[in-house]
C-alpha cells in the first residue's frame, strides 16, 4: 500500500496525498503534541510536514517506509522549531535588555554603539583573508571597485563577488545587530 500511494504520489495524484494525509494525519500530530506539550504548534508542525511532502512530490526519494519518513520529518521539524524558538528567545532577551539600557543615558548609548562597531568589526575578521581585504578596501578605504580590481590584479567581477560574498555572511551572522541599531536610533 505504501510503496503505490508512493509511487502515485511522486506522480502528482492528488487522491494519494490525501490517503497519505488521512493515513498518516493522526499519528504524526499525536507525536508532535507528545513532544512539544503544545497542540497549536503541534498541528502547525503536521499541517507543515504535509504541505512540505505535497510541494515536494516530484522529487522526494524514498527508498523505505513512508511512515518513518513522515516520524522523521517530525523530529526534524521540532528540533529546528526549538533551536530557532532558542535564538529568538536569546534575540529578543538582549533586545529587551538593550531597551532598559535605553532610557538610561546617553552614555549608553555611545558604549552600546561602540560595542556593535567591534561586533561588526569582529565579524569582518572572521571573513576569508581575500575577502576580508576586498571588503575592507570597499566599505573602509572607500575604494571604488575598478580601483580595487586593478590595485589587487584581478577582474572587477571578482571583486563585485567578494564583496556580494562578504556582505551575504556578514548579513547572515550580524542579522541580529540591524535591528538593535535601528531600535537605539529610533527611540
Amino acid at each position: 500500500m505504501s510503496e503505490t500511494l508512493l509511487s502515485s504520489l511522486q506522480c502528482g495524484d492528488h487522491q494519494a496525498m490525501e490517503e497519505i494525509y488521512r493515513v498518516y494525519w493522526e499519528d504524526i500530530f499525536d507525536v508532535a503534541l507528545k513532544k512539544t506539550g503544545d497542540e497549536d504548534l503541534a498541528q502547525d508542525i503536521t499541517q507543515e510536514i504535509f504541505i512540505s511532502l505535497w510541494e515536494n512530490h516530484k522529487t522526494i526519494n524514498l527508498s523505505g517506509n513512508l511512515g518513518a519518513y513522515l516520524y522523521g520529518a517530525v523530529k526534524y521539524k521540532i528540533i529546528n522549531h526549538f533551536r530557532s524558538g532558542s535564538l529568538k528567545a536569546q534575540h529578543q532577551n538582549a533586545l529587551t535588555a538593550l531597551m532598559e539600557e535605553k532610557h538610561s543615558a546617553a552614555a549608553d548609548d555611545k558604549l552600546m554603539l561602540r560595542e556593535l562597531h567591534l561586533e561588526v568589526d569582529n565579524a569582518i575578521s572572521l571573513l576569508p583573508e581575500k575577502m576580508r581585504l576586498v571588503f575592507s578596501m570597499s566599505r573602509k578605504q572607500e575604494k571604488s571597485i575598478k580601483e580595487i580590481a586593478a590595485e589587487l590584479d584581478v577582474s572587477v567581477q571578482t571583486v563585485k563577488n567578494q564583496i556580494s560574498a562578504a556582505l551575504k555572511l556578514l548579513k547572515k551572522s550580524l542579522s541580529y545587530i540591524l535591528l538593535i541599531a535601528i531600535l537605539i536610533g529610533l527611540t
